[in-house]
């Protein structure tokens, strides 16, 4: 099964939990043990699986994203002026894969999939494709 989440962006950059609609995809697929995988079909966003209880963690990818990768330094600048958008989604990656067991998601127990924005507000488009039986 596969399914597009569209959701929208608020601000320039954030981090957004999506971890309740991958899982309402992976329910509704009915797969009892499979993979998930989830794409975000960008090339200025990213997606991550970590820290979901403490929403300090999101500044703090943030925090390391403005260390790592300053803004205004880069060829891609000359272009359309986002090249640190663009070099944080290389970086952390658009994809992510989940285990699907008992018909849920196998993250562990602090863990969630989350959207970073490094280019917003935009629309933007995932796909969560669940395979398995």
């Amino acid at each position: 099964m596969q399914q597009t989440i569209t959701l929208r962006t608020t601000k320039r950059r954030e981090v957004l939990d999506i971890t309740r609609q991958v899982a309402t995809v992976v329910a509704a697929s009915k797969a009892r043990e499979g993979v998930c995988t989830v794409f975000a079909r960008h090339a200025t966003a990213a997606l991550i699986i970590n820290e979901n209880a403490d929403p300090g963690f999101r500044a703090d990818i943030l925090s390391l994203l403005d260390k790592l990768i300053p803004e205004g330094v880069w060829e891609h600048d000359k272009v359309d002026d986002n090249g640190a958008a663009h070099l944080g989604a290389t970086l952390l990656g658009p994809v992510q894969i989940v285990p699907v067991k008992d018909g849920r998601l196998l993250l562990g127990t602090w863990q969630g999939i989350a959207l970073v924005e490094l280019d917003g507000p935009r629309q933007r488009e995932i796909v969560v494709d669940v395979r398995g039986s």
